[in-house]
C-alpha cells in the first residue's frame, strides 16, 4: 500500500476525540496531519469551528504545497458543508470521510430540562445541531461510525427527524447514507495501560471501579443505588470513583462520599499513573449508562483484567463476545445486583473471566485496528471526485 497524505479535521479535539486523533497520527502508515481546536464550547465548535479550520487550511495550502491532502478525514463536530464551501478551490476534488464519534440526534436528554446540553431549550432538543450532522453526512463521500449500534440507531431515527419538517423531507437520503456508511471501531492504545509489574494478590475487600463521566447520561444514580443495596446486604467492597467531573463536585457525589465513607479509596479525576494502578487493582467495573456509542473506558478496564457488569443494550453487546453476555450483561436492576454481587463474593472467579475477556478485547488495540483504517483511507483517496 503506497503512502497517502491524510488531513484530519478535529474542531473539538479533546477527550475520546483527542485520543483518537493522537492514536491515528501515531499508528498510521500514511502521512497524517491534524488541524484541531480545543475541546470547549461544543455548540460554538459546531457552528464556528468550520470557519476557523477553513482559514487554517487555506493558510496551510500556501505554506505546504508539497503536502496536499489526498483525503480529508473530519469528525462529527465539524460542519463539513461550511468547511467545503469555504475551501472549494482546493477541496472540490479531494475525497472526504466523516467519522461519527457521536451525534446530536440520538444523544439522550436529561429528565430534568434545567441541566445538560439543552437546558437553554428547557429540555427540548435543538434540532439545528442534528441537522449539521445530517448535512455533513450528506456532503461526505464516506461515513464511518464507531459502532454498529451507533450507525443503526441514527439511521433508524433519521426518518422521524426529517418528517419533522413541513415539505421536501428528503427521506430517500437515508438510504443514500446507509449505502455510503460503515463501522470502524475506535482504536485504543492499550500499551499505555500496561502494568510494570503484576498487581499483588488482593488482601483487602474487592474494588469496584467507576470510570464513567459523572454526568446524567452515564446514570450514576443507578450505580450508587446498587452500591447502597449491597451495603444493606452486608457485602464488603471498596470503591474508586474516578469518573471525570466538569465544574464543581456534584451534590450526588458529595452524598455518595458520606454514605460510602471509608469504602471510597479514590474520588475525582485520576491522573494517568493513578488510573492505571486502579484499573489493575479493580475486581469489577460497572456501567449504568443511558448513552454509549462505543465505550473506551470500559475496554480499558477489561484489558486490565477487570470484570465488567454492563447493560445489555447500547454498544456493549458488541464489545463483549456473545459467550460472555449472560455472565456480564444485565437486563434490569435485579440483573445488575446479581452480577455485581457475584463478582464481589467470588472475586477469583470474576478475575478468571476477566482474564479471558482481556484477550478478546485486545483486537481493539490501535496496532490491530490501524490496518483497516489505512486500507480504507487509501481506498477512498483513490476515488478522486470526477475521476473514479
Amino acid at each position: 500500500m503506497s503512502k497517502i497524505n491524510v488531513l484530519v479535521l478535529s474542531p473539538y479535539d479533546g477527550g475520546s476525540h483527542g485520543t483518537w486523533t493522537a492514536g491515528l497520527q501515531r499508528y498510521s502508515g500514511h502521512n497524517t496531519a491534524v488541524l484541531r481546536l480545543p475541546a470547549r464550547f461544543w455548540k460554538w465548535r459546531m457552528h464556528g469551528g468550520a470557519v476557523t479550520l477553513a482559514r487554517q487550511f487555506l493558510a496551510r495550502q500556501s505554506l505546504a504545497q508539497e503536502h496536499q491532502p489526498d483525503v480529508l478525514l473530519a469528525t462529527d463536530m465539524l460542519d463539513l458543508t461550511t468547511f467545503l464551501a469555504l475551501t472549494r478551490p482546493f477541496t472540490a476534488h479531494i475525497p472526504t470521510i466523516l467519522y461519527m464519534h457521536e451525534n446530536q440526534l440520538t444523544y439522550p436528554l436529561p429528565a430534568d430540562g434545567r441541566i445538560g446540553p439543552m437546558r437553554r431549550q428547557k429540555g427540548e432538543r435543538d434540532l439545528h445541531y442534528a441537522f449539521i450532522n445530517y448535512a455533513s453526512m450528506l456532503a461526505a463521500d464516506w461515513v464511518l461510525f464507531n459502532s454498529a449500534y451507533h450507525r443503526e440507531s441514527l439511521l433508524a431515527e433519521l426518518p422521524r427527524f426529517l418528517r419533522h419538517y413541513p415539505e421536501y423531507n428528503e427521506l430517500e437520503t437515508v438510504a443514500t447514507l446507509q449505502a455510503k456508511s460503515s463501522v470502524l471501531p475506535v482504536g485504543v492504545e492499550f500499551a499505555r495501560l500496561l502494568s510494570p509489574e503484576p498487581p499483588p494478590a488482593p488482601t483487602e475487600p474487592p474494588l469496584i471501579l467507576w470510570n464513567q463521566r459523572w454526568e446524567y447520561d452515564k446514570n450514576p444514580q443507578a450505580f450508587l443505588a446498587a452500591l447502597y443495596r449491597l451495603m444493606d446486604e452486608g457485602v464488603t467492597f471498596r470503591v474508586a470513583l474516578c469518573g471525570e467531573q466538569f465544574g464543581k463536585r456534584p451534590l450526588l457525589l458529595e452524598e455518595a462520599l458520606q454514605w460510602l465513607g471509608k469504602r471510597v479509596i479514590h474520588a475525582g479525576y485520576a491522573e494517568p499513573a493513578v488510573y492505571r494502578q486502579l484499573l489493575w487493582q479493580a475486581t469489577v467495573t460497572v456501567s449504568t449508562a443511558q448513552h454509549e456509542f462505543f465505550g473506551i473506558s470500559i475496554l480499558e478496564a477489561i484489558y486490565c483484567h477487570t470484570f465488567p457488569v454492563l447493560p445489555h443494550r447500547l454498544s456493549y453487546p458488541e464489545l463483549i463476545p456473545s459467550p460472555y453476555h449472560l455472565r456480564c450483561l444485565y437486563q434490569n436492576e435485579g440483573g445488575l445486583l446479581e452480577r455485581l454481587r457475584w463478582a464481589l463474593v467470588q472475586p477469583q472467579a470474576a478475575r478468571e473471566v476477566a482474564a479471558e475477556l482481556a484477550t478478546a478485547v485486545a483486537r481493539y488495540d490501535w496496532a490491530q485496528q490501524i490496518g483497516a483504517y489505512d486500507a480504507l483511507l487509501a481506498e477512498v483517496a483513490g476515488k478522486r471526485k470526477g475521476g473514479n
